[in-house]
């Protein structure tokens, strides 16, 4: 806690470092527009003296005009006075005449020279009012947003500050906090080192004290116990073994789903073998109205029998699961019933095989008919790799699930370190016939589709391709689920089949169970023969009259012993 406060102090003592700066930078911000603020005061303050002196010359001006027009006014009364005198001599009339038009075209010529002058004044001085004005409101808004930034940047300052000084003493009243707590914890590591000491001295009495027991115990053992047994594996094997009423749940709860699946296996089986025999009577030609070839004669025969063949296997895995019980114990060497579903699964391998030929060369001579385009015949030849496949990974699974019934009858055919080996592939190969029907699936679908468009394709021809479709469907679900369902219960096949005495490591052997079952039993009757029935207690009512008249016979007593 003392590290990690001292790293939050250093932490904001950094941040105060730099807002410090930051501080800085904006302090000189805010005195660089001061200086540019009082520039542009000092620039609007000799504008304005600037324009008060051309507020004066035009004041000037106009005075200098009004003298003028004064004058003009009376050089024309002068002129009207002259033109009304009688001409006494007509030299002299002549003469004034031709002063008083001279004396007048100058003055005219003086008075449209100010006119001008005074125009052009005009202009100067409204020009230059406009521009006094445009510059004395641009320095105005440009004078507000200096004081709104520097009003701006001082709240920023004195935020900063604020927020500095109050950092500062949490991290001084932190460091106060963290010094006492230090103290504190010097003083309680004191005494941790002090408690560590005493209790090490105690470990050591401890450990010297127990190694003395340990020997005398191990003299004694050596002297009184002559022969263990659980030390030898082969020994303990010879032991009873306890009985996992839960492991065994397990197993007969698993063995249900995987009949179940079976189940669904078989119905699916059923169906795509009897489907495929209607195909062979209507495709490539319709027994109704013409004879099949013999081999498709043959080959519909023994699809005939696949029933035979398929229900065993059912058969097989519900005696399998009849036979795994709550008072059993399962394991490869006491399940006999697997070797019952092995061999049907033998017969219905040996049936697989007996049909194959048969199979493979309907689909050849399909190929070879006059209906069968190219397309239709690539599908068929990958349905005929496909079949192939097929009878491979059930010869593959026969291996595999016969290995799992040796234990049963002949324990020495199967080594136990093999188990898991056997376990593993069999669950690698019911991933493989999944694969394997989902490509027949596919290669089907394609070949239903092309025979739709054989201009001799029939409705009961469509028909029977929709239930061979479904039919393969449900054979490719039912193994994805299988499949799923032994990988995910790979680990507990292993080690549920493999239990045994406690601390040994053989497996159980069948009479060993057998001799598990009988003792089970004997302790079962011997607790239920422990159980004696509780006496009937006397009902609420009848307790309740008792009392009273228990109660009545007291008083009565105590009544005649005063009496008397």
């Amino acid at each position: 806690a003392a590290a990690e406060l001292q790293g939050k102090y250093q932490k904001l003592a950094q941040e105060y470092s730099k807002l410090r700066a930051q501080n800085q930078v904006l302090k000189k911000g805010v005195v660089d527009e001061q200086a540019n603020s009082a520039s542009l005061k000092e620039q609007l303050k000799m504008k304005d003296q600037s324009l008060r002196k051309l507020q004066q010359e035009m004041d000037s001006l106009t005075f200098r005009n009004q003298q003028l027009a004064k004058r003009v006014e009376l050089l024309q009364d002068e002129l009207a006075l002259s033109e009304t005198r009688g001409k006494k001599n007509k030299k002299s009339v002549e003469s004034s005449s031709q002063l008083s038009q001279e004396q007048k075209s100058v003055f005219n010529e003086d008075l449209q020279k100010k006119i001008e002058e005074n125009e052009r004044l005009h202009i100067l001085f409204f020009e230059a009012d406009e521009q006094h004005k445009r510059l004395e409101a641009e320095l105005r808004s440009r004078l507000e947003v200096l004081e709104t930034d520097a009003a701006q940047h001082q709240a920023v300052v004195d935020s900063l500050t604020k927020k500095y000084t109050e950092t500062i003493e949490k991290l001084q009243n932190d460091k106060a906090k963290l010094e006492i707590k230090s103290q504190t914890l010097e003083r309680e590591a004191k005494d941790c080192r002090l408690r560590t000491e005493e209790c090490q001295q105690q470990l050591k009495n401890l450990q010297a004290a127990l190694g003395s027991r340990l020997e005398e115990s191990l003299c004694i053992i050596n002297e009184k116990v002559p022969f263990n047994d659980t030390r030898s594996a082969r020994y303990n094997a010879l032991n009873v073994p306890l009985h996992n009423r839960r492991n065994q749940l397990k197993l007969r709860d698993l063995a249900g789903q995987a009949m179940a699946f079976v189940q669904e296996l078989v119905t699916a089986l059923l169906n795509f073998h009897t489907y495929t025999e209607q195909k062979v009577q209507i495709f490539p030609i319709d027994s109704a109205t013409d004879t099949i070839s013999p081999l498709n004669q043959k080959f519909s025969q023994y699809l005939h029998e696949n029933a035979s063949y398929v229900r065993p296997l059912e058969e097989g895995m519900l005696h399998l699961f009849e036979s795994i019980t709550e008072d059993t114990v399962t394991v490869l060497e006491t399940t006999v019933k697997l070797k019952a579903f092995s061999e049907h699964l033998a017969s219905y391998l040996g049936f697989l095989r007996k049909i194959l030929p048969y199979q493979l060369k309907s689909l050849e001579e399909e190929c070879e008919s006059s209906l069968c385009t190219a397309g239709l015949r690539a599908r068929n030849m990958e349905l005929h790799r496909d079949m192939k496949r097929l009878t491979a990974v059930f010869e593959k699974l026969h291996t595999y699930v016969s290995l799992l019934a040796l234990p049963s009858t002949r324990p020495e055919g199967l080594l136990r370190t093999n188990y898991n080996f056997v376990f593993t592939n069999i669950a690698a190969s019911l991933h493989g016939f999944h694969d394997i029907l989902k490509d027949i699936s596919k290669h089907y679908s394609q070949k239903a589709a092309l025979e739709q468009e054989v201009p001799t394709a029939t409705q009961k021809l469509i028909t029977t391709n929709d239930c061979i479709l479904s039919s393969v469907a449900a054979l490719t679900n039912g193994a994805g689920k299988m499949a799923s369902f032994f990988s995910n219960n790979l680990d507990h096949f292993t080690s549920s089949l493999s239990y045994g005495p406690k601390g040994g490591a053989e497996f159980i052997s069948p009479l060993s169970a057998e001799c598990m079952l009988q003792y089970k039993k004997k302790a079962a009757a011997f607790l239920k023969s422990l159980k004696k029935p509780c006496a009937n207690s006397v009902p609420y009512e009848e307790a309740l009259a008792n009392r009273r008249v228990l109660l009545s016979s007291t008083e009565s007593r105590e009544g005649l012993a005063q009496q008397v």
